[in-house]
């Protein structure tokens, strides 16, 4: 998947970070995320009610009918098991790489997806950090677009659970402040080397 990822990346484009996100923490996430109490609470629900009919002595009479409804109305848990089980497999399919002009992000499961963010196109950086990250010592860094996405809101690209987050925040803070503004105030028309703002970046 790393490969793939690198295939979207231009010949002139300078590898900064190449990572994934610390495993231990992608798995806890996984495991203990918003929709385990509901399956847990829905889960305890169906078993109190087939333990009620069990107990009642008319399971034998509505068993045809009982097991084939409860696998259907389980299906909140079969979605949350199902999430925990192709962990491993998304873990594998995700990847981060970011060059002197973009953010390189993939993931999925079945299919796989790829998704780039331009530094021009970054409006802000910000660092999260959660129980999870906190407990394994990670953190999560969230680019936000100037643009909107398909569905109306605004649009982000996140680098998440990675051990040298600071290190990796401050890289990326830097390109994004540094491209967004040569994008947004050019000095002396675009020159081949440009003098506004203290850039290193070259004119295209």
């Amino acid at each position: 998947m790393e490969n793939d990822l690198k295939k979207l990346i231009g010949p002139d484009e300078s590898i900064y970070y190449e990572g994934k996100p610390n495993k231990k923490c992608y798995i806890f996430e996984s495991i203990f995320n918003p929709l385990l109490p509901f399956a847990l609470l829905w889960a305890l629900i169906d078993f109190a009610v087939l333990g009620g009919i069990f107990m009642s002595g008319e399971m034998g009479n509505t068993l045809l009918f009982i097991i084939p409804f409860m696998l259907i109305h389980l299906m909140p848990v079969w979605i949350y098991l199902g999430g925990v089980f192709f962990t491993v497999k998304k873990y594998k399919n995700t990847a981060y790489i970011v060059t002197d002009r973009a953010i390189y992000v993939s993931d999925g499961i079945f299919a796989q997806t790829f998704n780039t963010k331009p530094f021009a196109e970054l409006s802000r950086i910000d660092l999260h950090r959660g129980v999870f990250d906190q407990m394994f010592n990670v953190g999560d860094i969230i680019a936000t677009s100037n643009q909107y996405s398909e569905n109306g809101r605004i649009a982000t690209i996140k680098i998440s659970s990675i051990s040298n987050y600071l290190e990796v925040y401050n890289m990326v803070k830097k390109l994004q402040t540094d491209i967004y503004t040569d994008v947004m105030y050019p000095n002396a028309k675009r020159p081949t080397e440009n003098p506004g703002y203290n850039t290193k970046y070259k004119g295209q």
